[in-house]
């Protein structure tokens, strides 16, 4: 495998890591619950899994 064959400087680094940018995350009311969540992610709600307002899992005891 090729080694480089000197360090690159700081700001070679810097202007590479220019691009990597923190994205805002989009938010979503549910229309069953009414929570707001992440969009495209399931959520929980009183115990329950809700994912596109249908609830997916039950958080049952077990016996």
């Amino acid at each position: 495998m090729p080694n480089p064959k000197r360090r690159h400087s700081q700001q070679r680094g810097a202007k590479r890591r220019t691009h990597y940018k923190a994205e805002k995350v989009t938010l979503s009311k549910d229309s069953t619950t009414g929570e707001i969540h992440v969009r495209h992610r399931a959520h929980v709600s009183e115990g329950k899994l809700y994912y596109k307002g249908k609830v997916v899992a039950e958080n049952s005891p077990i016996k």
